[in-house]
């Protein structure tokens, strides 16, 4: 089983935080949508041996497409791939996008999960991010999503200067209220570049605590586990049965491939990423040229993709896995590399399966490429 995520590279305006690839310009909507079109056909041979599972609307912000684009592309995949029965079709799109009228039109397509950026519940968090809603708008489009949509995903951005404890528990609970299933969250974090990064090096904005993140994550996982919400993956929450199962394929290892300027692909032996400039992939899908880089990746790549996803998530690092697919070298190096972490209680093993403890799991990254393989 495959999935198929669609980059859509454009946004209304730029959120400070992000470094993601997209575009305030319009203007070339109507060319993305044929070039998006034309690349899922002349990638079809690619994938003709696969069932398409998961078709995954990203960005930049998807529903800044109208309905007719969106349901475009989709007959599109359907015309060029194997798609399996009921296939999870989720579409990535911001409050403001998301109209009484938009949430009634989009549940009489086939999308059929909704990802939604609400980041905050607070005005002025919303404004210090340059988010395009506000708070009214966040909370009025979930009161029309939950009439109409069972599957519904929201992001939470926690870590923001000035939010106190007390505050986040209530960007928690504002979301336990509208009964949603599926919770993602993230720290804020600086990326170079950033008007954030500008705006703190300025001094505009206070520079986000590693304590209060590393606090606020804790309080996430405590409130959203006793809602009965399983924590699948470090950023992760859902109630049974609404897990992602776009994210838990790529966690899991399995194919996809990425259409649209800067979308990553992966057949299980090659990593591939489309040019992150929309003017270029425009030019070469006319000139039908697939505007990709491709490398293959060493066994050494591939364990560390594994340790990377693998303790990230419910599933963890399978020691028996490591041994029969990397070989004995891997499995002494992990065993050797892991203690430390194991006597710290960072780490711990059961049933050969490496996984963080609660105490590790905001650390994981960073326990992770200590297990990491350099070739020498």
């Amino acid at each position: 089983m495959s999935g198929i995520y669609i980059h859509i590279p454009f946004c209304k305006q730029a959120c400070h935080y992000c470094d993601f690839h997209f575009s305030t310009s319009m203007k070339k909507k109507d060319d993305m949508v044929l070039a998006l079109a034309k690349e899922i056909n002349m990638r079809k041979n690619e994938f003709a041996a696969e069932t398409i599972e998961t078709i995954y609307f990203g960005g930049g912000t998807p529903s800044v497409l109208s309905n007719d684009e969106i349901n475009f592309l989709i007959s599109e995949v359907y015309k060029n791939y194997t798609v399996a029965d009921n296939p999870e079709i989720t579409l990535e799109a911001n409050p403001d996008d998301l109209s009484a009228e938009r949430i009634l039109e989009l549940s009489k397509s086939p999308i059929n999960r909704l990802s939604i950026g609400i980041q905050s519940f607070y005005e002025e968090d919303l404004k210090m991010m340059n988010r395009a809603h506000n708070s009214a708008e966040a909370k009025k489009c979930l009161e029309e999503a939950t009439k109409y949509f069972d599957n519904i995903s929201l992001d939470l951005i926690y870590g923001i200067p000035g939010m106190t404890d007390e505050m986040w528990r209530q960007n928690i609970q504002t979301a336990l209220d509208f009964g949603i299933p599926h919770i993602s969250s993230y720290a804020l974090t600086v990326e170079p570049k950033t008007a954030l990064s500008k705006l703190i090096q300025t001094g505009k904005i206070a520079e986000p605590q590693d304590e209060a993140a590393s606090n606020h994550f804790m309080i996430l996982v405590e409130i959203l586990q006793k809602n009965g919400f399983i924590h699948y993956e470090l950023s992760n929450f859902g109630k049974e049965n609404y897990f992602s199962k776009n994210n838990s394929a790529y966690w899991l290892g399995k194919k996809y491939i990425g259409i649209g300027p800067s979308a990553h692909s992966y057949d299980g032996e090659k990593r591939g990423w489309n040019i992150a400039n929309n003017s270029l992939y425009l030019k070469s899908i006319q000139n039908n040229e697939l505007p990709i880089e491709t490398e293959t990746l060493t066994v050494s790549d591939r364990y560390n993709e594994y340790i990377m996803t693998g303790l990230r998530t419910i599933w963890g690092v399978s020691l028996e896995r490591i041994k029969n697919e990397f070989g004995l070298e891997y499995l002494n190096y992990l065993q050797k590399q892991s203690q430390k972490f194991l006597n710290d209680n960072l780490l711990f093993i059961e049933n050969d399966i490496l996984k963080p403890t609660p105490k590790g799991k905001f650390l994981t990254d960073g326990i992770a490429s200590d297990l990491f393989y350099v070739d020498s």
